[in-house]
Parts: structure tokens; sequence; C-alpha cells
């Protein structure tokens, strides 16, 4: 190696794009891993996830080596449908589009379905009333045909679409066991010495092939209805959108459609009325209900200055307030972009069955070959002639078929998964793919950040005391750090800025400012070199607080935090400052401990106010005194000893930790709700809703588990009985029709499971 080469900058890693495309004519878990197997051979593509509920594909790919078309040709080249996603559609667009493409095919599904039904009350009046009718075999073939190429054609379409890509899935089984008979009933309609010739009645299965149709048909009936209740969630997260703005143009309230609402706009709201976009309000006060996007239940207070979400309810006054973000950026169009990329995603025990599925069709069709095989040579070795061991051995191996459908596999866990995001979304939670949501519920350790998470956040000046031998009175210290903090974003920081302002204190210009993280703040105010912070920042200044070190401890004791105020090197005064713990903290740490979850509490804070909030709030342990890279310390120190690391944070300045943490659970509000560093956002300003969102992920695992474990044991027993392997002990013995009840029951039981997850208690 030279030494340019040695002493080259690493090579950047390349841009990495994402995509989500729209997959039709997926009907099972082999379809899903099939689509799923191209895309991840595709050159450029470092991650590709398949979702048979959504119907799309998911895909994460190098722009310099991939293009979204190839992306969309490798899909087609499966034999599936696919295309571009639209760019121009917001968000919400794309799900209410995505709601009417549903509800057609749940339409399509149901006149296909119930015109088989038609055909299948028909085919038994003709067999009952004209049992030995000479018309009565052509009635029947005309039935099934009409089935075949009317109700059922897209199940053979697909069949044969799959063959030519040298693949089978579902409808290959279904294809192949309705055809088989279908076959063998037109030879015994039309050449019936082929079978009497060899002792064999000309048996027909028309009324079989008719009725395993209408059964598959009603089965996918009840599947796209159960989809449908699974994105129940999304769908009323679009329909919150209100369709009108009242805008002020002038002198004059003008109603708009709010697509054509810009940002900048003054709109005006009354009492009942929900807020149109997101914007921030002018003029007027009320009360707006924001449960429906966060879960909290009590009406929250807004003024002047304060932002309101699109979407949610004006409770009490009016007001007027100016548009901000619009369109694709509002928080609404945030949700729901969250959440369609969350039920989009796959759970890692989503690997097992794409691992099955990926075998499943030819083992099965294997099975059903060496069925037939077995059944012939034992049948006709029982002294049975050929025909009727032929006859015997062609039924058992379409049950086979017909049993075996993969639809359950597919299905077991991005219902699930579905179900829970939209749970989730609608307790103010919002989790961000399936991944984090199985790691939330492997998680044994919360640690808790103190401000904002286990305090209310919005602490409050209590105390103000000046240094002895100082000329400054109380007001004026607090003029003087309120001016320094003006430029700060930190809560303390705010707190004394708003104590000022109530006492109307003019503030005074600031030079040189400077943020000390994790210590403070520094700068010059009206020629006072100030430095305003906690006892560290004091000892870089060489400050001594030992003049007001006894007051200070008793102040927290007190569970207040102290605030160091020195002016030109000498200590000026200290500065107390309480935040209150949230009502609801105690009972979800609790809640946190009866769920076997160790808990603890990073803070940068003095070391005794850390501690006697950790006492009122009944965290066990506290870590005090840290700056971020601490916080991210500790928590990687807890992972080394074999800990699985939630952390609950606001998301800004724990971020480092958050990102360092197994989840990650920032604490936003309705402006912030898409934090990137947390895992999990809980949208309320309640830690309750931490501990709501670990027992949603263990319900939710549990259901998968249960899911996965019916789907794999209905094929485990379902596949050997229609193969005949009861018959000889207990003279059993499955018939098509049966095993297409039981195939349409597996995949129904499957999303029904997972649609308890809505009604889960997680308190």
């Amino acid at each position: 190696m030279s030494a340019a080469e040695a002493t080259a900058p690493p090579a950047p890693a390349p841009a990495r794009e994402r995509i989500r495309i729209p997959v039709s004519g997926m009907t099972c878990a082999a379809c899903q891993a099939r689509v799923q197997r191209a895309l991840a051979q595709q050159p450029g593509v470092s991650d590709a996830s398949v979702n048979l509920m959504m119907e799309t594909a998911a895909v994460t790919y190098d722009p310099g080596v991939a293009t979204p078309e190839q992306l969309v040709s490798a899909i087609r080249d499966t034999g599936y449908g696919a295309e571009l996603p639209g760019d121009a559609l917001t968000p919400i667009e794309e799900q209410e589009a995505r709601d009417r493409a549903q509800q057609a095919e749940l339409r399509a599904l149901s006149w296909r379905a119930a015109a088989s039904g038609a055909a299948v009350v028909l085919a038994w009046a003709a067999a009952m009333l004209l049992p030995h009718a000479a018309a009565t075999p052509y009635v029947l073939l005309a039935l099934a045909l009409a089935v075949m190429l009317g109700a059922g054609r897209h199940i053979y379409a697909r069949a044969l679409t799959a063959l030519t890509h040298h693949s089978a899935d579902m409808n290959t089984l279904v294809a192949a066991g309705t055809g088989a008979a279908f076959v063998y009933s037109l030879i015994a309609t039309f050449a019936p010495r082929v079978f009497t010739d060899n002792g064999v009645a000309p048996d027909l299965y028309y009324e079989s092939v008719i009725i395993i149709i209408a059964l598959v048909l009603a089965g996918n009936v009840m599947e796209s209805r159960a989809k449908r209740r699974t994105s129940g969630a999304l769908r009323a997260l679009a329909d919150l959108q209100p369709s009108t703005a009242r805008v002020v143009r002038g002198d004059a309230e003008v109603d708009v459609p709010v697509a054509d609402v810009r940002a900048g706009d003054v709109l005006l709201v009354r009492p009942g009325e929900r807020v149109p976009v997101d914007g921030e309000i002018v003029s007027g006060r009320s009360a707006v209900d924001e449960s429906m996007l966060t879960g909290e239940s009590m009406p929250v207070e807004k003024a002047a200055g304060d932002r309101v979400i699109g979407a949610t309810i004006n409770r009490t006054g009016a007001f007027r307030y100016r548009a901000t973000t619009i369109g694709a950026d509002s928080v609404l169009s945030r949700i729901v972009r969250l959440m369609r990329d969350a039920q989009s995603s796959r759970a890692p025990i989503q690997a097992l069955a794409d691992k099955v599925s990926g075998v499943f069709v030819p083992v099965v069709i294997s099975l059903s070959i060496v069925s037939f095989v077995v059944w012939f040579v034992v049948a006709h070795a029982a002294g049975g002639t050929a025909g009727s061991a032929f006859v015997r051995a062609f039924a058992v191996a379409v049950t086979v078929l017909i049993i075996a459908c993969p639809c359950a596999m597919g299905l077991a866990v991005p219902t699930a998964v579905m179900v829970a995001t939209g749970r989730g979304a609608e307790l103010g939670v919002l989790i961000k793919g399936g991944e984090a949501l199985q790691r939330v519920g492997d998680v044994t350790t919360v640690v808790l950040d103190k401000t904002g998470t286990i305090t209310e956040g919005s602490p409050a000046v209590t105390d103000v005391v000046v240094a002895p031998g100082s000329s400054r009175s109380g007001d004026e210290l607090l003029a003087l750090a309120a001016s320094l903090e003006s430029h700060s974003e930190h809560p303390l920081g705010e707190a004394i800025v708003r104590a000022a302002a109530g006492r109307s204190l003019a503030r005074t210009a600031v030079e040189s400012f400077e943020s000390v993280t994790g210590r403070g703040a520094t700068g010059v105010v009206d020629g006072v070199a100030l430095a305003v912070g906690n006892a560290a920042l004091m000892t870089e200044w060489s400050v001594s607080v030992s003049p007001l070190a006894e007051r200070a401890g008793a102040l927290a004791t007190e569970g207040k935090t102290t605030v160091y105020v020195a002016a030109n090197g000498a200590l000026a005064g200290v500065i107390a400052i309480a935040d209150p713990i949230r009502d609801s903290s105690r009972a979800a740490v609790a809640r946190l401990h009866a769920m076997g979850l160790h808990v603890l509490m990073l803070t940068g804070d003095e070391p005794r106010t850390a501690e006697r909030i950790a006492r009122e709030a009944g965290v066990e342990r506290v870590v005090a005194g840290v700056l971020p890279e601490g916080k991210l310390a500790e928590i990687a120190r807890l992972q080394r000893e074999g800990a699985v690391v939630a952390m609950v944070g606001d998301g800004i300045n724990d971020a480092p930790a958050l990102a360092q943490a197994d989840v990650g659970m920032a604490m936003g509000t309705g402006a912030a709700i898409a934090a990137e560093a947390g895992d999990v956002v809980l949208m309320r300003s309640d830690l309750g809703a931490a501990a709501q969102a670990i027992a949603l992920s263990r319900q939710t695992m549990r259901t998968m588990k249960q899911n996965l474990f019916w789907a794999f044991v209905y094929n485990v027993i379902g596949i050997p009985v229609a193969a005949g392997v009861l018959y000889p002990a207990f003279g059993i013995l499955l018939t098509p029709v049966i095993a297409s009840v039981a195939m349409a029951f597996s995949s129904f039981s499957v999303v029904t499971n997972s649609l308890r997850l809505k009604g889960a208690r997680l308190s």
C-alpha cells in the first residue's frame, strides 16, 4: 500500500434511497417470498420487504446501481403486477386511493363468490331433481365451465402466469386440483367406456369443482374484509382530514378545499370544527381536543403563539391561525406515512414463514404425486381394478393439493403487525415497523430521562438567592440570567426567561453567547461576563460556590434544581427551579415494575435533586450528573451486562442515548412525532404510553407465535390426513370439498386472531 493510499480518506458509503412499489396479484406466502427473493437479488438492493397484506414492496437501493424502473421490471418478471408509485400524492391521498382499490377488490370478489354460490345451488338442484336425466351431466359441465371461465378465471390465469415463470403458488394448487377433477369428469362424460371397460363407474366431479371454487372465493371475501379491518386505523386517520377550510381573505371568510390552502394563509376555526391544517394561532383562545392523534384525553388550552395540529377538534372558543405546514409535510400526513411504512415492514419472526413458503408449493405438489402413486399401488394390490385404484388415488391427490394452501402462513405475521401498529396509534404510540415492534417486547430494562419524561418538562423558578456581599437585587440577577438564557433552548433556561417575563423585567442584548453542553451557557450581557449553569460550569470558570453551597443543598433536597450565576468571575447568586413530577409517572413506573422490568433514571441534573425525584416516582436506581455521552456510556454498559434496554427521552438532547438503546422511545408532541432517533414515538406526554408500548409488543408477539403455530400445525396435520394416513386405522379420508373448507377456515382464523389485538387490554 502506498503512502497516498494509506492516508486517503475512506470511500463514502453509497447513497441509499427507499421506494414503496404497489404489487398486485399476490395471494399467498409463496407469492410474497418469490417477489422478495427476486428483489433481494437485484444489484444495488440492500433491503427488500414485501408485504402480502399491504400489497407493497418496500425496497432500499443504491440509485447509482439500480433504478425504480428496474425494480418494477424485476417484480413483473416474477409474474406479478407492479407500477411506479405516484409522486404527486400525499400519504393521506395514497391511503384514500388504497382504500378505494381495496373496496373495489372486495366488491369484485363478492360478486364472484355470489355467482359461484348460485352455481352451487343450481348444480345441487340439477343433481337432486334430475339425477338420472341424460342432460344432467351436460348441465353440470356447463355450470362448471361457467364458474371456471367466469368467477374463477383469475385463479387459472394466475396459475398459468406462475407456470410460465417457472414457479408455483396457491393458485397453482387450486388450479391443478380442480383442473384435474374437471378433465377427469370431461372424459367420464364423453368417453365413459374408458372407465366402464376397467370396471369403474364414470363418476363426475363437476359439483366438486364448482363447490371448491365457490369456497375458495368465499374465503377470499372473508380474508379481504378482514384485511380491510386490519387497516382500519390508517383509514380512520385519513378520514380525519377535513375537506374544506375557512380562509380569511381581506374582510371576507371564504370556504375553500383544503388542497387549496397555502402556507401563510390565515384561517378561522369555530367551536366544534376540525382544524384544517397545521399552524400557529395569531388571535383568540380555545381548548383543542388532540386525542385522535396523541391519545391525550384532556383538551389542550391554546392561545396566541401556540401551535395547532390539523385534524384536531376545536372545543370551546374561536381562533384565527396562520397555516405553516401543509400537504405531505403536515403532522397528520407524517403520522399516516409513519404508520404506512411500519405496516409495510417485516418483523424478524416472519423469516421463518418465508423460509418454509419458498419451498412449500413444490413440496406439496411432490407430496400429491407421491400420494397418488402410493394409493394407486396399494388399492390395486388390494384387489381393486386399475381403474378403481386410479379413481381413489386421484381423489386423494386432489385433496392434498386443495388443503395445502399456504395463505395462513403468509398472513400470520403481517396481520398482527398491521393491527398492533393501528392499535398503538389509537393510544398515541407510533411504532416504526415490525422489527421495532418485536424488539420492544424483549426489553428487560427501561432507562428514563428526568426532565419532560418523569417530570412535566415545564419547570418554573421558585427561588432567587443573591450571593452574600452582592450589590445586585434578586430581580437584577434574574434579569441578567434571563437575558443570557433567551438564546438558549434548554427547559431550565426557558423557565428563567418565563420568570423574568412574569415580573416584567427588561432583557438586554447578548454578545458572544455560547451553549456549554451539559453545563449551561456563557456570554456578555450589558458589559457583564456571565456564566449561568451548574457547579461544573462554575468550576471551569474558577468560581467558588461555597458561599451558597449550604443554601443550594437545602434547595436540592426539596427536589429543586439549582442554577448558579457568576458575573465577571464572581459568584452572583443561585436560582432554584422546580419541575413537578407528572401525575401519571408514579403509576407508570409501578406498571413497569409489575411487568418485571428494571427501571432507572439517567439525568444531567444535580444528584440530590435527581434522587428526590426518583424516590417520588418510585424509580429504583439513579445515575445523575451525566452528560449526553455519559448517558450513552451507561446504556452501553447495561447492554454489555446482557440487558435489553429501552431508553425513554425527549428525542433531542437524548438522541445519542436513544440511538444506542435497543429500543429508543422518543416522547414527542404533535410537532415532533417523527423523531428520527426513536424506534417508538410516544405522542402524548405520559410515561404510561411506554408501558403500553411494551405490553402491546408482548401481546403482539404472542399473537404472531399463535398464528404461526396454527398455520404450521394446520399443514402438518392437514396434509397427512388428506393423504390418507388415518384411513387404515380409522377409515377417515377427506374429500376435496372438505379440504377446501379447511383451507378457507385456516386463513380466516389467523386474521381473526390478529384482530383480537384491537381490543387488547394494555393497562
